[in-house]
């Protein structure tokens, strides 16, 4: 497939997660960054998220246009069966992942662009994080990620069996995507830090920017707590 220079894709996957989809793609249709694409992959959900993600579409004029495109799976396929399927459907030069319940800050995907333009040897960037309580009604009160690392401190993390990047901040080149692939479904709950590892595998140099760009939502529905006592 030949990529769109400049595009960025962005995949979005949903699992009944209908509560947060309105905040989540507000987020994105605010990036100051024009050129990119939606890529809305439900994995069979149950809740009214198909309902509320074509009604946003319409109210935003994005019903039936290339810059939203909406996948409804025919069954349950898993975190990694969900992501992968948005992954090969990415157009773009860049291709960023986005999770439901979270939102991104309005600069997160022009600012990781122009890290990735300005950086021609990475191939994968994250970036710093807030966390906010979903139950916070007056206001949010944001908690800084203590765990991410930087420069050449990320490949010694992982070379030591831990994780130093979140997912839900990357964005990476679809070329090296071409190369290495989807996520594995080999390795349930570890997916996200599987995926990263096959890009320092492949040699390919990755980074992470201290700025805070993404913020993610701490409920008690949310994926991770299935799998790790503490936030990702």
């Amino acid at each position: 497939m030949q990529r769109e220079l400049g595009k960025v894709s962005v995949v979005l996957t949903n699992y009944n997660r209908a509560a947060y989809l309105i905040e989540c793609l507000n987020s994105l249709k605010r990036q100051t960054y024009a050129d990119m694409e939606i890529i809305f992959v439900d994995d069979a959900s149950t809740d009214r998220s198909v309902d509320v993600v074509q009604a946003w579409c319409e109210e935003n004029g994005l019903a039936g246009t290339d810059a939203f495109v909406l996948v409804r799976l025919p069954r349950n396929m898993g975190f990694a069966g969900a992501v992968t399927t948005g992954l090969f459907l990415a157009r773009g030069q860049y291709i960023a992942v986005q999770d439901a319940d979270d939102f991104s800050h309005p600069q997160r995907l022009e600012k990781q662009a122009a890290y990735l333009e300005s950086h021609p040897d990475l191939a994968l960037v994250g970036t710093s994080y807030a966390t906010f309580e979903d139950s916070e009604e007056v206001g949010r009160l944001y908690e800084q990620a203590k765990w991410l690392h930087y420069g050449e401190d990320i490949r010694k993390v992982y070379q030591s069996g831990g994780h130093c990047i979140c997912h839900g901040t990357i964005m990476f080149k679809g070329a090296a995507f071409d190369q290495i692939g989807g996520l594995s479904r080999r390795i349930t709950g570890a997916e996200d830090y599987e995926f990263i590892v096959k890009f320092l595998h492949s040699k390919y140099p990755i980074a992470n920017i201290p700025e805070i760009l993404y913020y993610y939502r701490l409920h008690e529905s949310q994926r991770s707590l299935a799998y790790y006592s503490n936030k990702e």
